[in-house]
């Protein structure tokens, strides 16, 4: 498969593009591309380039003439993950592997049980570090829609999306499998996955009242890490995406 790489802005690509700095590095130096070979480029918002490499690789530059061009459109319903903070690094393993599965956006949602907490300082650099995964999983996965990863969240506002969205909460001890869910609405599939211990009592008394559907995921407790990427397989799955 072609080496993709993801560009932010692409709007004025006429017959070339060049890379610069850390992908142009990744294709010369660990990649090791040649001049007639076929990558890849995208702006991460579903523009897609098809090139070849036009001239001898450079240390810090890449030449790719442009062959051939297509935008390719936004998935819908739209797949949001809402990953609980989690300790250690579960909570990004979460989100690297929900998006090689093709979540189209990423929640960060400070939990009643969360043991990471994210002051305002923590939230900056939490969210950049969350943003630099998932662009480099979606350009892994060669996605053309990176995936949007907002500002987090607390449970009142979680509960806010409830109004124009399938909230999903995956509890354990619900009676409803996910499996068996009518997911066709038209409307955005939000999956709220708690911490380590869990999402709280009052939590799911809360999203409940506002209108979210606890479900559950067989019969076995996951990982905070692998709750989401399963749920968003299944959930794939019914949509007919894979």
């Amino acid at each position: 498969m072609a080496l993709h790489f993801v560009v932010d802005d692409l709007a004025d690509a006429g017959e070339s593009v060049v890379l610069t700095g850390a992908e142009a590095h990744h294709a010369v130096a660990v990649r090791r591309v040649r001049v007639g070979e076929e990558v890849t480029v995208g702006d991460g918002r579903g523009l897609w380039l098809t090139g070849v490499v036009a001239e001898p690789p450079a240390p810090k530059q890449l030449t790719v003439r442009i062959t051939a061009r297509r935008q390719v459109p936004a998935p819908t319903p739209r797949l949001v993950l809402v990953q609980a903070l989690a300790k250690g690094d579960r909570d990004e393993l979460a989100i690297q592997a929900a998006t090689e599965l093709g979540v189209d956006e990423i929640v960060p949602w400070q939990a009643a049980r969360s043991v990471s907490r994210w002051d305002a300082a923590k939230a900056a650099k939490g969210v950049a570090r969350w943003q630099s995964i998932v662009r480099e999983a979606a350009k892994q996965a060669h996605r053309a829609w990176v995936p949007a990863v907002t500002a987090p969240v607390t449970t009142a506002q979680l509960a806010g999306r409830c109004a124009d969205a399938d909230v999903l909460l995956l509890e354990p001890t619900a009676s409803d499998p996910l499996s068996r869910l009518p997911l066709a609405t038209g409307r955005d599939i939000v999956l709220v996955v708690g911490p380590e211990g869990g999402i709280a009592p009052e939590e799911l008394t809360a999203l409940g009242a506002a209108g979210a559907r606890a479900v559950r995921l067989g019969d076995t407790v996951l990982r905070t890490s692998t709750a989401g990427p399963a749920a968003l397989a299944v959930v794939s799955a019914g949509l007919g995406r894979w």
